[in-house]
């Protein structure tokens, strides 16, 4: 039985957004200190068949931790020693946010789910990017997601993302425009042709790069198709798919199954792999995949699907600091199992 089965039932007495700050106060903390040695010693997976050369920059592995979970780029180094193979921090917005009224967080156990509504709360783009500037790299490639302050209207989207691009762009190894929280008034908007193509060429003007778009799992196949057209005009360099849902599955079972907000984590793992293989049937961009990874099996969907790379966030919560090294491992025996030498080659294995 490891340690997070034994500590899992006394964080999950507390509300979620509770524990999850207690958890991530302790890796901050962790950080700093000779234990990353250890951790890093016994969840790294050091395996040339896990890497990926994508967006310029080399992957030590997949699977990587979604944006959300590093809000502020608090501690991506404790992420690294966790044996992932890169890290998003943000949504960073230019200014500083408190985001929605609390309690906004609600963990699904039944569901392996999660609803939050936290509206982008963060430090702000000047505060996080003193924050980077001040501390060492994580080893790992890290992204930067930025998205819009409630504050602006849509007709200075363009200037505030600009803004928050700006102030990191000497920090992130990869850069992503999310127009697909839930949580912001507005914001899913911009994901239509237009106000997408305004706020990523002023990113592209900007000298973002690479650049990446985060899509909704709850696009129609036609805005999706467009948002592709924007994506491969402005020669952007990858899509993530896919943010969080605002639809609930008549399956769901768990008591705050009705709360407003985006949901993440299993239920949504079906229609998180369609819209990678939608995509990537569509368009050579790479995309990452996102949405119910929690095994080995989930990631391999994704990745044959058509994912580069996958990334995860509910998992975590769910299945603990081991989530990267089982993942890996796992990978690692289907790649044996069907015969690939590299996760390279299986990338869109199903899509033919």
């Amino acid at each position: 039985m490891s340690f997070y089965s034994l500590l899992r039932p006394a964080l999950f007495r507390l509300p979620a957004e509770t524990a999850h700050t207690v958890v991530t106060d302790l890796l901050n903390v962790a950080q700093r200190t000779p234990a990353m040695a250890v951790v890093r010693d016994r969840y790294r997976i050091s395996d040339p068949r896990l890497s990926t050369d994508l967006l310029g920059q080399r992957f030590p592995n997949p699977v990587g931790v979604a944006a959300g979970f590093d809000k502020n780029g608090e501690f991506p180094r404790a992420l690294a020693a966790l044996g992932f193979g890169h890290v998003e921090i943000g949504g960073v917005t230019a200014d500083p946010q408190a985001g929605n009224p609390k309690p906004r967080m609600f963990r699904l156990p039944e569901d392996g789910a999660i609803i939050n509504r936290m509206g982008f709360n963060n430090d702000g783009a000047d505060r996080i990017g003193a924050r980077l500037e001040a501390t060492d790299r994580p080893g790992i490639p890290m992204g930067v997601n930025i998205g819009k302050s409630k504050a602006a209207p849509a007709e200075r989207a363009p200037e505030d993302y600009r803004y928050t691009y700006r102030r990191l762009a000497d920090y992130g190894d990869f850069f992503v425009v999310n127009v697909s929280s839930p949580n912001t008034p507005g914001l899913r908007d911009l994901q239509g042709e237009t106000h997408l193509r305004g706020i990523l060429a002023a990113l592209r003007d900007a000298g973002a790069n690479p650049l990446l778009v985060k899509l909704s799992p709850d696009l129609t196949e036609g805005a999706i198709e467009d948002a592709i057209g924007v994506v491969e005009e402005l020669e952007l360099d990858g899509i993530i798919a896919t943010n969080t849902s605002t639809e609930r599955p008549e399956s769901l079972l768990g008591r705050h199954r009705n709360e407003t907000g985006g949901l993440s984590g299993r239920p949504i793992e079906p229609r998180s792999t369609e819209a990678v293989r939608f995509i990537a049937k569509r368009t050579d961009v790479p995309v990452v995949g996102v949405g119910g990874v929690f095994t080995a099996e989930d990631a391999y969907r994704k990745i044959r699907a058509g994912a580069s790379l996958v990334q995860l966030y509910t998992g975590l919560v769910y299945r603990g600091p081991s989530i990267a090294r089982e993942i890996n491992e796992g990978l690692l025996a289907l790649l044996e199992r069907d015969g690939y030498e590299s996760v390279e080659d299986a990338v869109g294995a199903d899509l033919d």
